[in-house]
């Protein structure tokens, strides 16, 4: 749908909104005007579609502007006038962000309710009730995340950009190796030495890892001595003696066995991710998985024997092949296994991923809302609850990816990174620094995408690190 702007450049509020209601091409067109007045700054939409048009307005004060409301009146005005063309309400209303929890929780820490919480998402952005309730719920669990935290805790991440095979539905920055291994021994090195300035900085600054996550791609790409290499490191250069939590993301049975199992258990790691994303081995082949469901529960059952405190799984509503039917049957036998973590994904359609293109076999928006509805229930009842949630572009049926967790077994790191309340330090190719300053900002440091960059670039990504210090020493 073309978008014209008019007396207003917030294209980036109104066009995320846009592609949320009115995903694909949309032979319509919408104008977002903004109109200014001695009293009144008026919002308004037009929305020409399918031989209609519907206009609405929202407005605020002239004297109380501010970017915030300026851009809530004219998301308000796109979402009432889409709205009249659209089959339901939408499940989160006028919130087009991915992380729409980030409203609910930065109210709730300033002294707001849940009750409060619920009202600003209905009054002001239309979400709906059972969206409402999964906020609030994950603002929760943020709110009491945030109360472990002291000054000079940060988290680290460690990504290992590496995967055997490449999935359909994947757009992360990674190198699919296969049996072409040259590139982790070189990549290895570098990592660690970006993880030994990482620790020398950190311990001349006082500070300290309160979680530690090592991600990829898929890190048990990794071969077991140089897991143990790398989890040696860590142990050798981090301070973890206020530690909380250490996660590896097995992600993939296929590079799981009980013997590299045991040796991150031993090192260190307390929490484990065993990734399936469906139990049905049809889809598992068409999204190029190279495991079956039998292997999931071959790894899933070799963590617990090598001694994991929390393992999560991960499951994708909407993959190609799918249906209602299927994934009903995988949450079931994912849920059976009773692990802490369930992590619900919805597919989403990323531009750096072979569907993207072909978009084959996918499932529609309303099966794609049985499978959400049904997980959300089915975990609800096993005692699960929500505590971490964020949404994606071109994502099915305009859903969103929520982590459930049994009490007490919340991954941190995951509220930690998504809501963006404490500083991530990010070592490895592909990862982002988050930076949190006292005066509430927060600042971005990117370290190359691709490992070959990431290896050539070393000393520039060492010298960010340094200065990423220097900054936060001085404020």
């Amino acid at each position: 749908m073309d978008l014209k702007l008019i007396g207003h450049d917030d294209r980036y509020a109104v066009e995320q909104l846009q592609m949320s209601l009115f995903p694909g091409d949309s032979p319509g067109e919408a104008v977002s005007a903004l109109h200014r007045g001695k009293t009144w700054l008026t919002a308004v939409t037009r929305i020409t579609l399918d031989g209609r048009t519907v206009t609405r307005r929202r407005r605020v004060r002239a004297g109380e502007e501010t970017v915030r409301l300026r851009r809530r009146a004219l998301q308000q005005s796109y979402y009432l006038a889409a709205r009249e063309f659209l089959p339901g309400p939408p499940p989160w209303g006028a919130l087009a962000g991915v992380r729409p929890t980030k409203l609910t929780t930065r109210h709730m820490l300033e002294g707001g309710t849940p009750a409060s919480a619920e009202k600003l998402l209905k009054d002001v952005y239309y979400v709906t009730p059972s969206r409402r309730k999964l906020a609030v719920d994950c603002s929760a669990a943020t709110v009491r995340a945030a109360g472990l935290l002291e000054p000079g805790d940060v988290s680290v991440y460690v990504g290992i950009p590496f995967c055997p095979t490449r999935c359909a539905y994947c757009s992360f920055v990674s190198r699919t190796i296969g049996k072409q291994t040259q590139l982790l021994e070189p990549y290895l090195e570098a990592l660690i030495r970006e993880l030994t300035l990482t620790g020398e900085l950190l311990k001349d600054s006082g500070r300290r890892a309160r979680t530690v996550y090592i991600g990829g791609g898929t890190p048990t790409t990794l071969s077991t001595a140089q897991m143990i290499r790398l989890l040696e490191a860590v142990g050798r250069t981090l301070d973890l003696s206020r530690c909380l939590e250490f996660t590896v993301e097995g992600g993939r049975p296929d590079t799981l066995d009980l013997e590299k199992l045991r040796a991150i258990r031993d090192h260190g790691a307390d929490r484990m991710s065993i990734n399936p994303q469906t139990m049905e081995d049809g889809v598992l082949r068409a999204c190029g998985r190279h495991h079956t469901a039998d292997d999931v529960l071959r790894a899933y059952s070799q963590a617990r024997e090598a001694g994991f405190a929390a393992i999560n799984m991960d499951l994708i509503a909407g993959l190609p092949g799918d249906s209602p039917q299927g994934f009903r049957r995988s949450l079931d036998t994912v849920a059976a296994l009773n692990p802490d973590n369930i992590t619900v994904h919805t597919l989403a359609l990323k531009k750096g991923a072979d569907l993207f293109q072909s978009r084959e076999g996918l499932a529609s928006a309303g099966d794609v809302a049985d499978m959400v509805d049904y997980a959300g229930r089915t975990l609800r009842a096993l005692d699960y609850k929500p505590y971490y949630l964020y949404r994606q572009k071109y994502m099915s049926g305009s859903f969103e990816n929520v982590g459930w967790s049994r009490e007490g077994t919340d991954c941190l790191y995951n509220i930690y990174m998504m809501e963006e309340v404490h500083t991530i330090l990010s070592i490895g190719g592909g990862g982002m620094n988050k930076v949190n300053f006292p005066d509430g900002s927060l600042r971005r440091f990117h370290n190359p995408k691709f490992p070959e960059q990431y290896m050539q670039m070393l000393d520039t990504v060492l010298q960010q690190k340094r200065e990423l210090f220097a900054l936060m020493d001085s404020m």
